[in-house]
């Protein structure tokens, strides 16, 4: 009986490692897609400055509350716009951000082979 009881315990104490593993892993999933707007260029997981640090805190606590990645990005959407997002919605107001590098790109075809026809 004894046994039983170990085994439960470590199995007990097994699992809840690993639940809060899921949540380290989801918490620094959400952190490096979430722009940090004091630092420039930075993500909010490898900043160190107050705001970054505040909002890990809030999106450890929206964790804990059992809301999903989803429900936190709208969350912070909501409350700090668009532009907090690294990985914005594909909206009316990101189709530029959307398509400016496919138009690059194809501009750039359009150049290039113009040079090709030149020199022939």
């Amino acid at each position: 009986m004894k046994t039983l009881k170990l085994i439960f315990i470590i199995f007990l104490i097994f699992s809840l490692n690993y639940l809060k593993a899921n949540e380290t892993d989801l918490q620094n999933k959400i952190t490096k897609n979430l722009r940090c707007l004091i630092c420039q260029g930075q993500s909010v997981y490898d900043s160190d400055s107050d705001f970054a640090i505040s909002l890990k805190l809030v999106v450890k606590k929206k964790i804990n509350d059992g809301l999903s990645e989803k429900e936190i990005y709208d969350f912070l959407t909501e409350k700090y716009g668009e532009w907090i997002l690294y990985d914005p919605k594909f909206n009316k107001n990101t189709y530029i951000l959307w398509f400016l590098p496919l138009l690059i790109f194809l501009g750039g075809a359009i150049v290039f082979k113009k040079l090709i026809n030149i020199k022939k």
